[in-house]
């Protein structure tokens, strides 16, 4: 397959201050809000899907780990505080410049699956403390998400057959390093993104494109110092010119034990027929073919009876395959009275109503299978519910970093747990229900 030479790097913190990643208005929230008396009032928001995008049968949650990087980083330094010279007043600015978060940050594991309702993340704080939070946690969880739901559905059509993660240049450069972040917590084997690699230990991948071949004098002088420089177990691509023919050179170049051969226009299905046709006359009967061009889960459950062996996606994956948000809000749940005591509140707002109090939430899984997420305002659940919420921040000290690869077994995981119906790629509702159980117990869709 596509070579990915080198070690594994290490995580790099984000040092730059993160706090301008928000909007115009959560700061003149705060400003009112410390006039008023109101911010200093423990409060707790509740990020999560009203729905799922429309036909989708799960989601996947993506971007903790950003998150919390993020978090780390929330200062209002010198640089933000000059920026926000004019926006707010004096005494904001004084607020501003002492602000850490101090409370608790409750979510769903990262790589896990969620649905309508699903408490995604829970915060606790002070309202000053955690509003400033919504933009930047929204930022992150809606473009992660997003990602890592639409590679999980093309991973599981690929049954098996690796995935590669090839749209940088099709998004944003910054937005470009997450979307391989989120494609590979949700099964993509690799990425052609280098700082995905720097930064989170993404494996990458990667040998030529046309125009290396274009300037060469020849297609055979252009795999002869592909295959000098990167030995027999490289890709060649082999559509520049006449597929048949670059199969044959290419195998006569490097020999029967050639890596693989990339198609990456026409019809991929017939093309594909036709070279592992070829390269098993000629021998090379481990040769592998990877397919690229504008693939989604689709085009790759189209696929599925070809004898393609790898897939490479990129516009369709870093665009969330038609669904670039999840639509996560971002709701105040619960707020604190003038005694002192934890009171629901709640958004009753046609189409965009909210239920308020502190939830939990947990899967019910009965026979290895999921058959229900229960949300409940309650922490105590039943011997066939697993508990969805873990620790991730406890009095501001962030508690639930973890490596990238335990995100991805916790989503080969909960995958496996899905019904079978979570493969199809028709149209139609969550695969599990959820049901909200009250303080008092009852269970309702």
């Amino acid at each position: 397959m596509l070579s990915h030479r080198g070690p594994r790097p290490t995580v790099r913190p984000v040092t730059r201050s993160t706090a301008l990643l928000t909007d115009h208005y959560e700061l003149t929230m705060l400003q009112a809000a410390l006039a008023s008396g109101a911010a200093h009032r423990r409060c707790i928001f509740e990020l999560f899907a009203r729905r799922l995008p429309e036909g989708r049968r799960y989601g996947v949650v993506a971007g903790t780990g950003r998150a919390l990087e993020g978090l780390a980083a929330f200062r209002f330094d010198d640089d933000a505080l000059g920026v926000l010279d004019g926006v707010v007043d004096d005494a904001t600015l004084a607020w501003l410049a002492d602000y850490r978060f101090a409370g608790d940050v409750w979510g769903y594991g990262e790589g896990e699956v969620y649905f309508p309702d699903s408490p995604v993340l829970v915060v606790e704080g002070t309202f000053a403390e955690a509003v400033l939070l919504e933009t930047f946690l929204l930022s992150v969880f809606n473009h992660d998400s997003a990602v890592a739901s639409a590679a999980s559905r093309m991973t599981l059509v690929a049954e098996g057959r690796p995935c590669i993660e090839m749209g940088s240049r099709r998004t944003h450069e910054e937005a470009a390093v997450a979307a391989a972040r989120a494609a590979y917590l949700a099964g993509f084997a690799t990425s052609s993104n280098l700082a995905a690699r720097q930064r989170y230990g993404v494996p990458s991948a990667g040998t030529s494109a046309h125009a290396f071949t274009l300037v060469h004098d020849s297609e055979d002088d252009a795999f002869r110092a592909q295959v000098a420089s990167l030995g027999t177990g490289t890709t060649l691509l082999v559509d520049t010119y006449d597929v048949a023919e670059a199969v044959r050179r290419g195998i006569e170049i490097a020999g029967t034990g050639l890596g693989a051969v990339r198609l990456d226009s026409g019809d991929l299905g017939v093309l594909a027929r036709d070279v592992r046709r070829e390269l098993d006359a000629l021998g090379a009967h481990d040769t592998r073919i990877v397919v690229t061009s504008d693939l989604d889960e689709y085009a790759i459950a189209a696929l599925a009876a070809a004898p393609v062996d790898g897939y490479g996606v990129g516009t369709r994956l870093v665009t969330g395959s038609g669904h670039p948000t999840c639509g996560f809000v971002y709701k105040l749940v619960a707020r604190e009275d003038d005694d002192g005591r934890l009171v629901p509140v709640a958004k009753r707002s046609p189409q965009k109503g909210s239920v308020g109090g502190r939830k939990w939430a947990a899967r019910r899984v009965v026979g290895g299978r999921a058959v229900a997420e229960v949300v409940s305002h309650a922490d105590t659940f039943a011997e066939d519910e697993r508990p969805l919420l873990r620790p991730l921040v406890r009095a501001g000290e962030i508690v639930g970093t973890e490596p990238l690869d335990v995100a991805r077994e916790r989503h080969a995981a909960a995958v496996r747990e899905l019904p079978v119906a979570a493969r199809s790629m028709a149209r139609g509702e969550p695969v599990i229900p959820t049901e909200h159980r009250t303080a008092r117990g009852s269970v309702a869709p």
